[in-house]
């Protein structure tokens, strides 16, 4: 009876719904057109990374909803958009993480959504159209990106996003930063002889969970924008110059065999526990013991590269880091900590570097002891 009457009270609502008053055409990253209001007070994000973008463009106030990742208590985060904003925990929820949206949840919300932003829609989560359908309410699908070869489609989404929202200026904005910061970064270390690029490893990558050591990012992007020989790149393990791949797990042996100059280790890995995980690796194991960086101290700690999908600004924030571990005179006037909480404080609105940094024991940004 309870289930009968819930249907009729969505059957109800979705016969209720007005018509958009002012709706203009907008085509979203999938090439879909949609009628969407022309003043957006509400919204939800859906999907891996959504609202971490919306939060980019300040719109997170007109938040009406969040998925469930976001009330979760952890004693890990790496998110900074959720950081800076722990009033997403307090949120009504309307579906499970990874875009697993409920349309009758949805349906239920006070204020209702006008539009329903979604990514990552081809590979997990609700069918877009079919969610627009149940839901009567407009869904605009963005393709994610990344900062390396997808960077257009990152762009491209956040146009999209912000016109929606109408925070053009905004999206230009941060932009027009992200290419300022890639370029400075390029700048510092693009005319560094060939003999003098340090050969680099990053281990204990996470992807959809953590990960140990052999877990690593082919086209990792901080080393890419510090000119450093990444060794799985150039192994072939990210295909196509400048296009970016997901984690790959690295043979142990490969990775003995390459003995890279120095280690960084992502500390995502630090979820498994004080038994396991990339940093327990290093310490307890007698082949990782051999390798000469783990010997010398030329292991560092970063932060998490991808949490609910890639953390643009810890990406940034990263690179600096290494760009400082690796060619310490070109980076004598950044403070790497400083940095991170430049960037997060512009992309996310707070600086979140010594919060988050806790939760990680302090290792980001750091030598780890590995002795």
């Amino acid at each position: 009876m309870k289930k009968h009457h819930l249907s009729c009270a969505i059957l109800l609502l979705l016969l209720t719904v007005p018509a958009s008053a002012g709706a203009r055409v907008l085509t979203d990253s999938n090439g879909r057109t949609n009628d969407v209001p022309d003043k957006v007070e509400h919204a939800i994000c859906s999907g891996s990374g959504c609202l971490r973008l919306l939060t980019y463009l300040g719109a997170q106030d007109r938040i009406a909803a969040v998925d469930d990742i976001e009330v979760r208590r952890r004693k890990f985060d790496a998110r900074p958009y959720a950081i800076a904003n722990p009033q997403f925990r307090k949120m009504p929820i309307f579906g499970e993480f990874r875009g697993h949206d409920n349309p009758e949840l949805i349906l239920t919300l006070e204020p209702q959504p006008q539009v329903i932003f979604k990514t990552y829609t081809s590979s997990m989560g609700y069918d877009p159209q079919e969610l627009q359908d149940k839901t009567g309410i407009p869904v605009v699908v963005l393709d994610y990106g990344d900062l390396g070869g997808n960077r257009p489609a990152l762009y491209k989404s956040l146009r999209i996003m912000a016109k929606v929202m109408g925070r053009e200026q905004r999206a230009e904005a941060v932009i027009r930063y992200m290419d300022g910061l890639i370029a400075d970064l390029s700048r510092r270390t693009g005319d560094v002889p060939g003999q003098e690029r340090s050969t680099v490893y990053l281990g204990g990558v996470a992807f959809r969970g953590p990960h140990g050591f052999q877990s690593t990012e082919p086209a990792y992007p901080p080393f890419q924008f510090v000119n450093a020989i990444n060794l799985a790149y150039e192994a072939g393990k990210a295909g196509k110059a400048g296009k970016s791949l997901s984690q790959s797990d690295i043979a142990k042996e490969k990775i003995l065999e390459w003995n890279p100059n120095v280690l960084f280790l992502d500390l995502a890995t630090l979820q498994l526990g004080d038994d396991a995980g990339g940093l327990f690796e290093l310490r307890t194991d007698p082949a990782y013991r051999m390798l000469s960086a783990v010997k010398e101290g030329r292991v560092y700690g970063v932060l998490p590269y991808n949490w609910y999908t890639q953390n643009f600004g810890s990406i940034l924030a990263d690179a600096y880091f290494i760009g400082k571990v690796l060619h310490p005179e070109r980076f004598a006037d950044v403070d790497p900590a400083a940095k991170a909480d430049e960037i997060y404080t512009f992309l996310v609105g707070k600086p979140v570097f010594k919060e988050m940094n806790e939760l990680f024991h302090g290792m980001a940004f750091q030598p780890i002891p590995v002795n």
